[in-house]
């Protein structure tokens, strides 16, 4: 029962969580081309109990009496598994048995299973909730995640509305791009208008950052996630990037160098921004030219203005 837990793990959406694997491997709705756990072995749509939810739960409460007596912290208990969270039956009862630990519960759900109305209801117990939105064209819905041929997509779409007016905690989506399949602007713009009325909290805009079950995957470079960046902050009010980065983006080190590392590792910075942060610094526009020769930062160009975001690091 060991691996069923992992962790604290730096996360920058959750802080230092606690990962929950309450899925074996690779059972899934969907089998994404970019997945970092392989193709999907055994795709499922029903629900079912994998584990003893009272026997999960004394694993986690062990690791997190654990974590407490080394002196780290637990931010979040992070339902995270190697599938799908939501084809476990007993979801809702392993949070609810999980809440007197006094840890924030998230759920890292690639939205499948959201047409039903046990799974929304189960995922409104939770705190947190990540709904993945890599597409809202049905074609291109299809090359990227590869669903099991009983979703609709429409009836998830639909799920995660009804989702989005039911739930009280906090909802992210999580949209990751693949070169050549999602990245297009008009893919981007059809995600960016229904990302709108979804209206989350943070819209994490992601690539491929380990290998994926399929060689052939790529992920999207610099310039094109930039486009991305932009094209979904036209609409929606929060986005950021999660391109593996987790380190602390948005706190003042004293050095203008680290700082503006963090800061386009989660968002592009304008010029003018970057020259703002320089003169209160009093530095020079050196640090940037040098940045960008060391191949730590890029240039990139969006209607008309110069962005400045971190180099992505590269895939093994």
């Amino acid at each position: 029962m060991a691996d069923l837990v992992f962790g604290p793990v730096p996360s920058r959406r959750l802080g230092h969580s606690l990962g929950i694997n309450n899925i074996p491997p690779k059972i899934c709705t969907y089998s994404c081309v970019y997945c970092q756990v392989g193709r999907t072995m055994n795709m499922q749509i029903d629900r079912q109990e994998f584990y003893i939810p009272e026997e999960l739960v004394s694993v986690v409460r062990q690791r997190v009496e654990e974590t407490r007596l080394t002196g780290e912290t637990v931010d979040y208990l992070a339902f995270v598994p190697d599938g799908e969270p939501t084809l476990d039956i007993d979801l809702k009862r392993e949070i609810e048995l999980l809440k007197p630990l006094g840890i924030p519960i998230a759920v890292i759900s690639n939205a499948s299973l959201i047409w039903r109305k046990d799974v929304r209801n189960d995922l409104a117990e939770a705190d947190w909730v990540s709904l993945k939105v890599d597409a809202v064209d049905e074609t291109i819905w299809r090359r990227v995640d590869r669903p099991h041929g009983k979703l609709k997509l429409e009836d998830i779409l639909e799920g995660a509305m009804a989702f989005s007016r039911l739930f009280k905690g906090t909802l992210a989506t999580e949209t990751l791009l693949a070169a050549g399949i999602n990245d297009g602007d008009e893919s981007l713009r059809h995600v960016a208008d229904f990302l709108t009325r979804l209206r989350p909290a943070t819209a994490y805009v992601s690539i491929p950052t380990r290998p994926s079950a399929e060689e052939w995957v790529r992920s999207p470079d610099e310039a094109i996630v930039n486009r991305a960046y932009h094209i979904l902050n036209e609409k929606v009010e929060h986005v950021e990037y999660l391109t593996g980065y987790e380190g602390d983006a948005f706190a003042s080190t004293g050095n203008v160098k680290e700082d503006l590392l963090g800061i386009t590792a989660v968002h592009p910075m304008r010029r003018e921004a970057v020259g703002a942060v320089l003169e209160k610094a009093g530095v020079d526009w050196m640090i940037v030219d040098q940045m960008v020769a060391g191949d730590q930062i890029i240039e990139a160009q969006y209607a008309g203005h110069t962005y400045y975001m971190r180099r992505f690091k590269k895939r093994p």
